[in-house]
């Protein structure tokens, strides 16, 4: 693994959930949450960030998705912030809009180590595949907090497939955006020296 890369584990009474990131990678992933949809949206997540993701997750399914797709989210987030590490170089700021048929999601972020989450809109259908359409919203919410991101994040369309999957996607391309090296930066971007 490279310098920009991390492996968590996390182990609760509800999950186990094992992920490995590499920011700097070609979008290659393994993932195995027991949602296929979820699974789906991680593999896109993964392709269209250019991040390399392995996701393992053995989770109380039998219940219900929520905290497999919580306690995913909060480990995704633990391992982009370790990845960051002390952010020297990063572009820091993204906006990303991207659209998929009838359905349009935006996500702006900064790597600001300041979580912070805003939402809005709303999913079409209660339920995509297996998964509850709204888990989409806290999937983000969670690891926004985790990796430390002031993210804002709207959603408008038709279809629930297609909002969620143009939200995973424009979550993807934002974070590559903001988490890339600016060759021109040798030092973390703020004016207070850290982030």
């Amino acid at each position: 693994m490279s310098e920009r890369s991390a492996a968590i584990r996390r182990e609760t009474a509800e999950t186990t959930v094992e992920v490995t990131l590499e920011l700097d990678g070609d979008g290659s992933s393994s993932i195995e949450t027991g949602i296929g949809f979820f699974d789906h949206m991680l593999t896109a997540f993964a392709t269209h960030g250019l991040f390399d993701l392995t996701v393992q997750c053995d989770g109380d399914l039998a219940i219900d998705d929520h905290h497999t797709v919580e306690d995913v989210g909060i480990v995704v987030g633990e391992a982009v912030a370790e990845a960051l590490g002390e952010k020297r170089g990063i572009v820091r700021y993204a906006d990303r809009r991207v659209p998929l048929d009838e359905a349009m999601a935006s996500v702006v972020v900064d790597v600001s180590g300041r979580p912070y989450f805003a939402f809005e809109g709303g999913f079409s259908q209660e339920t995509v595949g297996e998964m509850e359409s709204v888990m989409a919203k806290h999937f983000v919410r969670s690891l926004a907090t985790n990796a430390g991101l002031t993210l804002h994040a709207g959603v408008e369309g038709e279809n629930a497939h297609h909002e969620v999957e143009a939200l995973f996607k424009a979550l993807a391309r934002a974070l590559d955006d903001a988490t890339r090296i600016d060759e021109r930066r040798a030092e973390t971007p703020s004016t207070k020296g850290a982030l």
